[in-house]
């Protein structure tokens, strides 16, 4: 009894050291890019929750069929008055959302995200972006795409 005792903790020790090799890559994750929006005034380029236009309390970001929501965070730190949408890309997904600002439909987002793992690292890599139904300008240092409307 012994005998079998000892081939099994033998079995066992072999088997838990032989656990983990050539999977030494530590953690690496990538969270997906936010998509980060300025809604301004297309004629005075003022941020139009700056001038009390807009409330972020009125924003919604839906899919286009008005079925599903998507978190965002509103950031107005230093007045900037931002809508981050983090809630895209965690997933391979083709979406496409609308943000609009009460009854205001501001734009439509059309996102192609694949989520993929490449030498142990998980991250997010976008297929295709599109903004359809606004005016945009998007600043590649900061990567805030500055909406023009006229409200």
């Amino acid at each position: 009894m012994r005998k079998i005792t000892g081939i099994v903790l033998f079995m066992n020790a072999l088997l838990l050291q032989s656990c983990g090799k050539g999977d030494d890559c530590g953690e690496c994750f990538s969270p997906p890019s936010p998509f980060v929006f300025e809604i301004v005034n297309k004629e005075t380029g003022e941020n139009l929750f700056s001038d009390e236009t807009f409330d972020p309390g009125d924003i919604e970001v839906v899919n286009t069929q008005g079925t599903k929501s998507y978190s965002f965070n509103f950031i107005d730190e230093d007045d900037k008055n931002l809508i981050s949408i983090g809630s895209l890309g965690w997933v391979t997904e083709n979406v496409s959302v609308l943000i609009k600002i009460g009854e205001t439909e501001i734009l439509t987002l059309t996102v192609d995200a694949e989520r993929l793992t490449e030498n142990c690292c998980s991250f997010t890599r976008y297929n295709a972006i599109s903004i359809e139904n606004a005016e945009t300008d998007l600043d590649d240092l900061t990567g805030v795409c500055t909406v023009y409307v006229s409200p």
